[in-house]
């Protein structure tokens, strides 16, 4: 209102200088000049809303009337979802976003979601704050195109939205009415709302086949919508037991597309009640066995095929690889891919461009599927980024346990510390071993040893080995042997008196008078005794004075003093 009360005084000033014949003209193009102003306020597609386009319309002002910007709005996460809760934001105001990066955690009526950016840009500001909620449809937050543009596009505010129009639930292909469910515990998965402006959805690829169990938050089957191909997680475990769309087929949002049992027994009665939801023909349960045995042999079933390239004539690709292709000027179509069913990655598109070719796969018996993140992302579950996110850890950083390495909440915990890692059984379930655990203080012993040690990390220390021709010492040994002499006094004896002729050895550095060499007269030769529960060093003192003799005779009586604890 404020830029067109400034038009309408320009108009007015226009007006006074005017010759009245000219004042009809100006009046039309003041009337065209407020309409065009009107039509900034257009909207795009995806649930990004175009908040107005920058323009100028040649006035005396340079500035412009408004900075580009688009929203974000609370997607529809479900069929059933109505209102949405920001679990956490993984973009603060400022930052830089791109195309199909996770930018926030939403809650919806069935479980915690990552959402995708649509478009490049920087987080302008954020309207929902965490733990906050809003109806679907509703802006959560401003991008800005530039890093320029983010405090124009904050303060230019939200305006009001139409809430998207509600599905219509599609009715039973043929106008008949579906068969009741039957009487077991089972889920449905619909065609997903993955974004506000979408009406149906195409299944790319299945993830899972029919008769695979399922976890919950795992990727299931990989959904193209009107803007971007996204992977689709389940809500629930169980198996899947019945394909309803397949894929290269189309629904509605809000259609049945598959259902999970939560018994693998329950899967035939659910395969019935799936075939009456498709409006395919319900297999009679009480058919002759002499037709049944043909009738199994002609059955429509799933084999591994090798992967394929495209579906029809449209090449399954991930976002991220698309993207990547047009950047590098790259036909995506003769990318082989790696995915699953084939599908192009990223980085089946960088091996393209750096000219090497993706390894093609071969045809194998029926195999679980693998799922591969796109480059860059990181597999985490949403409650794992929240956990990341709070700790201050980077996702990287951690082995992800989840199926397909996914990181899980649990291994976020881990990583801090706050659980431990579940012990594996031991092999023909016998019982674990009894371990120590928790502190245990040190003895008066193992205090004495653990500050002897401690205090030589104080002291510079180096090391010099060499190779020393022992035979003369081998039979010098032999020859004192028998009368009691040990390896330990003989070497005592030699290190003793080399220490004498070389008493460099045997000094320290000492700060006194501004530093020197403080020697020691006494060479008084330690060594180690291992004992139970510890280390001790008794010394034989005056070693280069002593007979060998007298040495290995109290060195025998000093050992067992030490492992008897009367040293």
């Amino acid at each position: 209102l404020i830029e067109v009360a400034r038009l309408g005084s320009l108009v007015i000033s226009l007006f006074s200088t005017l010759p009245s014949h000219k004042i009809f003209k100006m009046a039309r193009f003041g009337v065209a000049l407020l309409c065009l102003l009107a039509l900034q306020n257009e909207v795009s597609a995806f649930g990004v809303v175009k908040q107005s386009t920058s323009v100028n319309y040649g006035l005396p002002s340079s500035t412009q009337l408004f900075a580009e910007g688009s929203k974000i709005l609370m997607p529809a996460l479900s069929s059933t979802m109505k209102e949405g809760k920001v679990v956490s934001w993984l973009k603060n105001e400022g930052d830089e976003i791109e195309a199909g990066e996770a930018i926030m955690v939403v809650e919806s009526d069935k479980a915690d979601m990552d959402v995708e950016a649509f478009e490049d840009g920087f987080i302008a500001k954020i309207i929902i704050g965490e733990g906050e909620m809003a109806p679907v449809g509703e802006a959560v937050a401003l991008i800005a195109s530039s890093e320029d543009e983010i405090e124009a596009v904050a303060a230019g505010g939200v305006g009001e939205e139409a809430a998207p129009a509600a599905v219509e639930e599609a009715a039973p292909a043929g106008g008949a009415p579906a068969a009741g469910p039957p009487d077991v515990e089972f889920s449905q998965i619909d065609m997903p709302a993955l974004s506000s402006t979408m009406k149906e959805g195409k299944v790319v690829s299945w993830l899972k086949a029919e008769g695979d169990p399922i976890e919950a938050g795992e990727a299931i089957m990989v959904v193209e919508s009107d803007k971007a191909d996204m992977d689709v997680e389940a809500f629930d475990e169980g198996f899947l037991a019945a394909i309803i769309t397949e894929e290269g087929d189309s629904g509605t949002v809000g259609a049945p597309v598959a259902l999970i049992a939560a018994n693998e027994a329950d899967i035939p009665a659910l395969k019935e009640y799936a075939a009456s939801l498709s409006g395919a023909p319900a297999p009679a349960a009480s058919a002759p066995a002499a037709a049944a045995a043909p009738a199994a042999a002609a059955a429509p079933k799933k084999v591994a095929a090798a992967p394929a390239v495209a579906t029809g004539d449209r090449v399954v690709a991930s976002p991220m690889a698309k993207k990547l292709a047009e950047e590098k000027g790259i036909d995506i179509s003769t990318v082989a891919g790696t995915g699953p069913n084939g599908r192009i990655t990223a980085g089946d598109v960088e091996a393209a461009s750096s000219g090497g070719a993706a390894p093609a796969k071969k045809a194998a018996a029926p195999a679980k599927p693998s799922w591969t993140p796109a480059e860059g992302v990181i597999a985490a579950t949403p409650m794992a980024r929240v956990a990341a996110k709070k700790a201050k850890i980077d996702l990287s950083t951690i082995q992800g346990t989840g199926s397909f390495g996914r990181v899980t909440l649990d291994d976020v915990k881990m990583a801090t510390g706050e659980k431990q890692p579940e012990r594996k059984k031991a092999a023909g379930g016998a019982p674990a071993p009894e371990l120590p655990d928790g502190f245990v203080p040190f003895s008066g012993m193992q205090n004495a040893v653990s500050n002897a040690m401690v205090g030589t990390l104080t002291v510079p220390a180096f090391r010099v080995s060499t190779d020393i021709e022992m035979t003369a010492f081998e039979a010098l040994y032999q020859k004192v042997k028998p009368n009691g002499i040990s390896v330990s006094a003989l070497i005592t004896k030699a290190v003793a008196l080399a220490i004498e002729r070389h008493p460099i050895i045997n000094s320290a550095y000492s700060p006194q008078d501004g530093g020197g060499t403080l020697f020691k007269k006494d060479i008084n030769i330690a060594m180690a005794v291992a004992i139970d529960g510890g280390l001790i060093t008794p010394t034989l003192n005056y070693a280069n004075e002593r007979p060998v003799a007298e040495l290995a005779e109290n060195w025998k009586e000093l050992v067992g003093k030490a492992k008897s604890g009367t040293l």
